[in-house]
């Protein structure tokens, strides 16, 4: 080739670069310098007319208004923002369960407590001044009927059995006030060995432990799941932003500015991408999340089915009215029994010295009967439609979330030519990745290692699967203790049973409703950048000058 064609080159290149750069006229970085502003950032170093971009570290190098300092204070704020997006969403759904747990929390301790007066009043009515004095024996089986409940390390059937053995303790030595010093502590222990054979309260003891145990694991699992789903919320919610995450939110958010691109939002595929790729780890929850949710909506549907809670809460006061009046009616033939068994000194087979003069007939018991108003059903029903609604809200909350973070102003609805592909203002061409961790491999904007797990969300994901088992085994009527698996995974000694989560008292405070943080910010749609035509980017310049000197060598 000989000087001449050289020079035609040369200035072919030098006029494409002018006619794309605007005729000679630099573009401005005016929209660039009032979004900083906006950011709260300090003007100083932001350049008035854009500068070559070779410096970047995350953004395209071409043409642009951005700094490396700019580039590195964006991409701090980005993922700030984006971490407070998460946190946010998960504060919703704690704030829905903590909800949740209040309103069955207060519904339960009404039931409980509306039992509880009921069997005082229909006690003292019928007894006097003979219940006074034994209704310690009452309201300690209701105290630990609600530690049980509140996640006390209770044997409920014990508590029951404990309650019936006082109870009959009192009744005997109320039987016959003159001759009760004269029954020692063997002789009261020898008769409470005698109750599985002598049953001297009939039925009621198996009815009622049959039934409210079987309640009360249940409503106790309940809470507990609610408290314990709340819990992972926070925590993988607050799982920090990778180093590959944030450079690709950075891209997604904030490159676009630098590019004086900032009225142009992302692609819905590339956000998804993104999102999908920064939320994998979180994206693994679904399957065990899904499982509790489901069995917890079983547990909720639980209530509602016969006998429900509220017809087995107020059947306490029915059972031990029951109780009561059997053994008044069969005192006579079950003392003459336990005095032939036990003596009255404890003294097995020893002829009783009691009295067997005519004795006035004691106050007696009226069986209680239940029935529920229409009100109380209509209430139970409430509280299980509503709480049941509630969660199935939530059951597909982890891979929602990537969606839900690209929704609305987050991307453009549709996957034109006139959106951010994280290069240009151009189409966004990959396809979409699954969800889940290992569905990343392949992932074009977010470089994760699928071999290697986030640790936190994984101690999370064996919690779901315990406190799933817990209510599980709630549903047959047994109640599994927690076992604290978290030395497996942190060495921490924290399981699932932990004092916050199991025992009653305020429920998890998720804190007060934020503003939003506002992670997509644009600038005005109809302002637009003085020039023409389409900017040559500094690699195709350089491809050019080569070509150029192969020619030359030619």
């Amino acid at each position: 080739m000989d000087l001449t064609a050289v020079a035609l080159l040369v200035s072919f290149i030098s006029v494409s670069l002018s006619a794309d750069n605007a005729g000679g006229k630099v573009r401005s970085c005016a929209d660039v310098r009032q979004f900083y502003s906006g950011k709260g950032f300090t003007l100083s170093g932001v350049p008035e007319s854009e500068i070559s971009g070779e410096h970047l570290h995350i953004c395209p190098k071409g043409y642009t208004c951005c700094t490396s300092a700019m580039e590195e204070t964006l991409s701090n704020l980005s993922r700030r923002e984006f971490e407070g997006l998460v946190r946010e969403a998960g504060r919703s759904i704690q704030a829905s369960l903590n909800a949740q747990y209040r309103t069955f929390d207060t519904y339960f301790l009404e039931l409980l407590n509306g039992s509880e007066r009921w069997l005082e009043e229909a006690f003292v009515a019928a007894l006097g001044d003979l219940y006074r004095p034994n209704a310690g024996v009452f309201r300690d089986l209701y105290a630990d009927l609600r530690r049980y409940y509140t996640g006390a390390s209770l044997n409920l059937e014990e508590v029951l059995d404990e309650f019936w053995m006082r109870l009959l303790e009192r009744l005997l030595k109320a039987s016959d006030p003159e001759t009760a010093s004269l029954l020692s502590d063997d002789f009261l222990e020898c008769a409470s060995k005698q109750t599985e054979t002598l049953r001297p309260f009939g039925d009621a003891p198996r009815e009622l432990k049959t039934k409210l145990v079987r309640a009360f694991i249940a409503a106790r699992a309940f809470v507990q799941g609610l408290n314990v789903a709340g819990e992972i919320v926070r925590k993988v919610s607050q799982v920090p932003l990778s180093l590959e995450c944030n450079r690709a939110i950075m891209k997604l958010v904030y490159c676009p500015h630098c590019r004086g691109l900032g009225s142009v939002k992302p692609c819905i595929n590339y956000c998804k991408n993104v999102m999908k790729g920064c939320l994998a780890n979180q994206a693994d929850l679904d399957t065990e999340w899904q499982n509790l949710i489901e069995t917890m909506l079983q547990v909720a549907s639980s209530f509602g089915a016969e006998p429900s809670m509220d017809t087995v809460i107020y059947s306490i006061p029915v059972r031990i009215s029951e109780a009561v009046l059997t053994m008044q009616e069969n005192m006579e033939i079950y003392t003459s029994k336990v005095f032939k068994a036990c003596g009255d000194r404890g003294e097995e087979g020893t002829p009783s010295s009691i009295s067997e003069e005519p004795k006035k007939k004691a106050s007696t018991v009226t069986a209680l009967e239940y029935k529920p108003s229409p009100k109380s059903a209509a209430r139970l029903e409430v509280q299980v439609t509503d709480v049941s609604s509630k969660l199935k809200e939530m059951q597909f909350y982890w891979i929602q979330l990537p969606l839900a973070l690209c929704s609305g102003k987050t991307a453009s609805s549709t996957n034109g030519d006139k959106c951010w592909n994280g290069i240009t203002k151009a189409s966004y061409l990959p396809e979409v990745m699954g969800d889940g961790l290992a569905n990343q491999i392949n992932n074009p904007e977010v470089e994760i290692d699928i071999t290697k797990p986030e640790r936190t969300i994984r101690q999370q994901i064996m919690l779901l699967k315990i406190m799933s088992n817990r209510l599980k085994n709630a549903l047959d009527g047994n109640d599994v203790d927690f076992q604290d698996t978290s030395d497996d995974f942190s060495g921490s000694g924290s399981g699932v049973c932990a004092d916050h989560l199991c025992v009653r008292g305020r429920p998890p405070v998720f804190g007060p409703k934020m503003d939003r943080p506002k992670l997509y910010t644009y600038g005005p749609e109809n302002k637009r950048v003085k020039g023409s035509g389409n900017q040559i980017q500094p690699s195709v310049i350089l491809l050019v000058l080569l070509l150029a000197t192969l020619l030359l060598r030619r």
